[in-house]
């Protein structure tokens, strides 16, 4: 399986990017797929996931109202809108996906996604 990830830039506060990511490769019945950001020096945190078959989404309270995760079947590829971004959102930000997450349920846990794309830089000035 093979995810690439694509969209990052760098953008001013309040500005908004999508993020892309295509994955390729693998045939399961079901899967989640989720988005992580990491900087220097700190652990992978998750940003929001989405449940394929169901689309069922989850994401964290730092990003409610402002990052919404969603899936184009069609092209196997799930999205991250970010709009209003803020400086404290810059980050690497990394597409993921867990082949054995349940129908609803979408983890929040970066060890429990078995594929990761290469990951796509974020950067946000005040």
């Amino acid at each position: 399986v093979q995810l690439q990830a694509f969209g990052g830039g760098l953008v001013q506060a309040g500005d908004s990017l999508r993020l892309s990511c295509a994955a390729s490769g693998g045939t399961f019945s079901h899967y989640c797929m989720g988005w992580f950001r990491q900087v220097p020096g700190k652990e992978r945190e998750f940003v929001a996931a989405i449940s394929w078959s169901v689309g069922t989404s989850y994401s964290t309270d730092s990003v409610k109202g402002r990052f919404t995760v969603s899936r184009d079947k069609a092209r196997n590829t799930v999205y991250l809108q970010m709009n209003s971004l803020k400086p404290e959102d810059t980050a690497g930000y990394y597409c993921g996906l867990d082949r054995t997450c349940g129908l609803v349920y979408v983890s929040r846990r970066w060890w429990e996604y078995d594929y990761w794309g290469q990951g796509t830089l974020v950067t946000v000035s005040s």
